[in-house]
């Protein structure tokens, strides 16, 4: 294990309080984000393991190498997450090789601890929130990370980009008796979630809301992709923060799309990144076809997802797994998409 990049405790030395040493170093710098937990060693006072775990300002990352007791299921639950070969519960990333997954996920951490911390704060924070409160927590979070300097670092390795041309139906809505299509129409773009086309899926969507007469509401995209996530072409431009936070919360569709929840059916096929699955999280049913791939990269970029996905997908999959693809930006298949739950069928369409 680098102990350069992440602490390695034994659940003993976790009871004894060692993950609870100051987060802050010298001039306020992040002093060892990430603490791994060694899990096969067992947990003596496992009261007592799980209490120092809630109290931790630190990531904290479970490993095992073999079938985790029962007993230690508590403290499962109390990290952030665990990988281990065998997935017990939601909370355990399975994987062949868990020091190889630890390694990959504390080298993402390293690279952005800020938004990796934050990320973890967000999930725990919002997980016994509303929808609508817990949308507003990421969307505070999310303006913080924008200010900080890893997304102005990523920002300037990006460089400068040409704003996205216009596009004349960035949506299309069709009514066949009590059902309403919606289709994301910027195939040209992978149907990035711009503002042109959030705006257009926002009106759409609050047609059903305001209709009820429409019972069911299909939404899907045009083109090789359902949604290629946020347009980067738009990253970094917004000079009122404050002003895009009021946007994502109460101009975005996550929140329209959860009050939907038991009338829309989502249908994903293609790259789904970002907002491409954060959005359609919140759907009562996800349907996807057996090509599509997901893919969450917000913290590699200094930020967390700010589409919703911070409290949509957790609810899906858990706060653990969702961890996991937010830090790591690591694709994730269809076949376990619906093995963890995140979507509810696989179909081709």
């Amino acid at each position: 294990m680098d102990t350069a990049r992440a602490m390695l405790v034994s659940a003993a030395d976790l009871t004894n309080g060692v993950a609870g040493e100051p987060l802050l170093g010298e001039g306020g710098a992040v002093s060892r984000p990430m603490v791994v937990v060694d899990l096969d060693a067992g947990v003596p006072l496992i009261e007592r393991a799980v209490e120092q775990a809630a109290l931790a300002d630190r990531i904290l990352v479970g490993r095992a190498t073999r079938k985790i007791p029962a007993e230690v299921r508590p403290l499962i639950d109390a990290l952030d997450l665990t990988y281990a070969p065998v997935a017990q519960s939601r909370g355990v990333v399975e994987t062949p090789d868990p020091d190889a997954s630890i390694a990959a996920f504390a080298e993402a951490v390293a690279a952005n601890p800020q938004a990796a911390l934050v990320a973890r704060q967000v999930v725990r924070a919002s997980e016994t929130l509303a929808v609508p409160e817990a949308i507003d927590v990421e969307s505070l979070a999310y303006s913080t990370l924008q200010g900080g300097p890893e997304f102005a670092a990523w920002l300037a390795g990006r460089g400068p980009r040409p704003l996205p041309p216009p596009s004349d139906e960035p949506v299309l809505i069709a009514r066949d008796g009590d059902l309403l299509h919606i289709t994301l129409n910027r195939s040209e773009r992978r149907n990035a979630y711009g503002t042109v086309l959030r705006d257009a899926l926002v009106d759409a969507l609050r047609l059903a809301t305001l209709d009820d007469s429409i019972e069911r509401v299909v939404l899907d995209g045009a083109g090789s992709s359902f949604c290629a996530g946020g347009d980067l072409d738009e990253f970094g431009r917004t000079p009122d923060i404050t002003l895009a936070h009021f946007v994502r919360t109460r101009g975005g569709a996550g929140r329209l799309v959860a009050q939907l929840a038991g009338r829309i059916e989502v249908r994903l096929h293609g790259h789904c990144i970002g907002a491409g699955i954060e959005i359609p999280a919140f759907a009562g049913r996800v349907v996807a076809t057996p090509d599509t791939v997901f893919r969450l990269p917000e913290v590699s970029m200094g930020l967390i997802p700010g589409a919703g996905g911070t409290v949509s997908i957790p609810r899906r999959i858990g706060r653990w797994r969702s961890l996991h693809l937010f830090v790591t930006a690591a694709p994730l298949d269809v076949s376990r998409a619906l093995d963890w739950g995140l979507v509810d069928e696989i179909r081709s369409m």
